[in-house]
């Protein structure tokens, strides 16, 4: 079997570039493994004519977008290897089947890492969240709490302060933040508690209590987590891709990255991590294909 260009990662980014790419006449495969970044998120935000959209809702309708196109197909598979012969790529499934292609995008986006927490993931994505673009409206001006988690924690917090004053900062035990940054937290009145999280303790979804290893309890029921994250898919180590300062694929304006057809488009890529950015990213990646295509032939 061979296409032209083959889509690893069905979310916003995937999706786009494949709605592209059959628009511009080329034998495209969506490979979808129904494994999104944003299935534990209720709605999603900030796209234009979207806002609120549940992310199934939102996949649904790009599917049908796509089916309208024949040269698009949607494969939910799981992509296991990609082999370089030549000038070709032969991508092998989870199914045992082998995919002749000429171009890759790669847009399997990122997988976030939680802090190791007991609890954390029974109330992530409904009470506890990790992006304030993302929900800071639905808690704005609440009582929160904030996990700090790593280098980039007091960033976060600053984010949040632009949708609610009422922080209260847990690093469980970690040093997240600088003597410098402590001193603004203070002048700020931001408390912080740098002991250990025992625990998170909710019901439904809905975190009631945070239980520390001293005994100690805080009573927050909304609030977020600072998180951190990693390639979905090892193909572009694998593959030697070189990376940017954030860790994701470097890619050109149009989605090249530094092997000759292998593109790179979405939160594997460039961020923030946003939905319509993701989009937007795929669009380009897919131009950037097409465009290759022609130049070549022309």
């Amino acid at each position: 079997m061979y296409y032209d260009c083959a889509v690893i990662g069905g979310g916003p980014a995937g999706l786009n570039a494949s709605l592209i790419l059959g628009r511009g006449r080329k034998e495209v495969i969506l490979f979808d493994n129904d494994a999104p970044r944003n299935s534990v998120a209720q709605e999603s935000h900030n796209f234009i004519t979207r806002d609120g959209i549940k992310p199934s809702e939102f996949r649904n309708l790009a599917h049908i977008d796509l089916r309208k196109y024949p040269t698009i197909s949607i494969q939910k598979n799981r992509v296991l290897d990609i082999i370089q012969a030549d000038s070709t790529f032969q991508i092998k499934t989870e199914d045992g089947r082998n995919y002749k292609v000429t171009t890759i995008i790669l847009a399997a986006g990122l997988k976030d890492v939680l802090p190791e927490i007991e609890g954390i993931h029974d109330v992530y994505g409904t009470s506890l969240f990790p992006c304030p673009f993302c929900d800071g409206w639905e808690l704005k001006d609440l009582p929160l709490v904030y996990i700090a988690n790593g280098a980039h924690a007091f960033h976060g917090l600053k984010m949040i302060s632009n949708w609610s004053e009422d922080i209260i900062v847990c690093t469980n035990g970690k040093a997240s933040f600088s003597s410098d940054e402590k001193e603004i937290l203070k002048e700020k009145q931001i408390e912080i508690i740098e002991d250990v999280i025992l625990r998170l303790e909710g019901e439904n979804g809905q975190l009631k209590t945070i239980h520390f290893q001293n005994g100690k309890e805080l009573h927050r029921e909304v609030g977020f987590v600072s998180y951190q994250m990693k390639q979905a898919t090892p193909f572009g180590k694998r593959l030697g891709l070189e990376l940017n300062e954030m860790g994701g694929i470097k890619t050109d304006l149009y989605g090249r990255t530094s092997m000759k057809g292998i593109y790179a488009a979405g939160d594997n890529a460039n961020g923030p991590p946003q939905l319509i950015i993701a989009a937007g990213e795929g669009a380009k990646a897919a131009i950037g294909v097409i465009s290759d295509f022609v130049e070549e032939v022309f």
